[in-house]
């Protein structure tokens, strides 16, 4: 019988997130003749968005702050001894850290979610409250970059080094199928897709669509902190009329299928999903040049546009509603990149290569 290597996902909660969405994902569709996965939720079973196989085990801690959960993550790992332990987001990452110094027999990684260098020069981040010295390049054994930006930026700007990174973009799953063959529309349907932040870009996304004349109808699909200012500011621009908002859904896949444009307006991202989300159902995607693969994804003219500023993107917005797109190469030129099977592939390998290496830490098991 083959000794499966046990991993333990660590996550905040299973909120509809896509750091927890992405890593719920990959745990539940590991090769189980070669892993045993589990979940380890610091937060409580009351925040869950989605379901999880019943042949996955899942702990929930009920704790409200990670740095709450330390002490209850460590017994997890004395009690289950696993080979491997990944963290799902930056905070996490920063806990697992500390606990690495503790459990050298265990292989530990982190999986980053943002361009961290955007966040230290842009605005006022929390972690520099933090006087704990970030461990995660010293203690951590690899961490995952979502893109090429994400990874070039640690080791540029944190100087992380480059032979602990590897880069594995996020998969786009199989529920999203191409949508049919619909005829040109008078009225254009335009859709964006994220939480309601600052960072989402939603205010000059509106201060461009105040300026098209053609008629539109926009769904926002998302919540957040920034939701009051967001319809404040659509209502000054006399907006609010053609905006439907959806703060939440389970069937992303049939809004996007239904639109002609995804409209992104991120100042930086770590690699978006719901990009690659829209192409796979074959609606194209129009986006600010932000750092967080948005330059890996978008191939201008063929899946959509990148503008570099708002004059810009209202010159390429009024160009995408005249293009006519094809949504089967829409479709191929993500699934290529990263379709569900080629992304777990890349997650699989990584294990068995950490765990098998010539360097491997060996478990007292």
């Amino acid at each position: 019988m083959i000794n499966k290597i046990k991993i333990i996902f660590v996550l905040p909660s299973l909120r509809a997130g896509g750091a927890e969405r992405v890593m719920s994902f990959i745990a539940l569709n590991l090769d189980k003749n070669l892993f045993d996965a589990s979940l380890l939720i610091t937060g409580s079973k009351q925040d869950q968005a989605y379901t999880i196989h019943e042949d996955t085990p899942i702990t929930f801690l009920n704790k409200n702050r990670v740095k709450n959960a330390l002490p209850a993550i460590a017994l997890n790992i004395l009690r289950h001894k696993p080979h491997i332990v990944i963290g799902a987001i930056g905070h996490i990452n920063f806990a697992l850290a500390i606990l690495a110094i503790f459990f050298r027999n265990i292989i530990f990684i982190g999986r980053e979610t943002y361009v961290l260098g955007y966040k230290l020069h842009s605005v006022k981040s929390k972690a520099k409250k933090i006087k704990i010295p970030d461990l995660r390049p010293l203690t951590l054994d690899k961490i995952i970059c979502q893109s090429d930006d994400m990874k070039n930026d640690l080791v540029k700007n944190f100087k992380y080094p480059a032979q602990k990174i590897v880069t594995i973009n996020n998969p786009v799953t199989n529920k999203f199928k191409l949508k049919a063959a619909q005829g040109r529309q008078t009225l254009i349907h335009f859709i964006t897709v994220g939480r309601l932040s600052k960072q989402k870009g939603h205010i000059r996304l509106l201060d461009v669509l105040a300026q098209l004349n053609t008629p539109f109808q926009y769904t926002l699909i998302g919540d957040g902190p920034e939701k009051e200012i967001i319809f404040e500011h659509a209502e000054k621009l006399n907006l609010n009329k053609y905006i439907t908002h959806v703060p939440f859904t389970t069937k992303v896949e049939d809004y996007l299928a239904k639109s002609d444009l995804f409209l992104c307006g991120s100042y930086v991202e770590g690699f978006p999903n719901a990009l690659i989300e829209s192409c796979a159902v074959g609606t194209p995607i129009l986006a600010f040049n932000a750092p967080g693969g948005l330059n890996e994804i978008v191939e201008e003219g063929i899946n959509g546009y990148l503008a570099n500023d708002e004059t810009d993107f209202l010159l390429k917005l009024r160009k995408s509603i005249t293009t006519k797109w094809d949504a089967k190469a829409i479709r191929q030129s993500v699934l290529r990149k990263y379709q569900e099977e080629l992304i777990l592939n890349k997650y699989e390998t990584l294990f068995l290569s950490l765990h098998e290496g010539p360097s491997t830490k060996k478990n007292n098991n």
